[in-house]
């Protein structure tokens, strides 16, 4: 069985599989949609809605294969990545799911949320 059914093989009920993201820093990885949403949370709630999923909330990277490969799973939204800004930490990064930009918000400002899981590639 190849590697891509294997990962599939691995998923539980209501995930999705989103793709393969290319290390950088780390190694390579695949990346799984947990099922469920928060809804009009702030940045830190958010972070530990995803957490107490057994997940994390995913990075500007994986909101970005999310959005090519997993659109229709969202809705037409504003949601929370796990990257403060790199030179203005009160402010963090999100993803637009109705026109596909990345931009900033205040930690305080009330978006969505999602969580993700990551497979390490053997």
């Amino acid at each position: 069985m190849g590697e891509y059914m294997q990962v599939r093989a691995m998923l539980q009920e209501g995930e999705a599989y989103a793709g393969l993201i290319l290390g950088k820093e780390e190694s390579d990885y695949h990346l799984v949609l947990l099922p469920g949403e928060a809804v009009d949370v702030s940045w830190p709630s958010a972070a530990d809605w995803a957490v107490a999923r057994g997940g994390v909330l995913p990075t500007r990277r994986e909101l970005a294969l999310l959005f090519a490969n997993l659109r229709e799973g969202f809705e037409r939204n504003w949601y929370w990545s796990s990257e403060p800004h790199e030179t203005r930490t009160q402010l963090v990064w999100g993803q637009n799911f109705a026109s596909g930009i990345q931009t900033i918000y205040g930690r305080p400002y009330r978006g969505h949320a999602r969580a993700v899981r990551r497979i390490a590639v053997p």
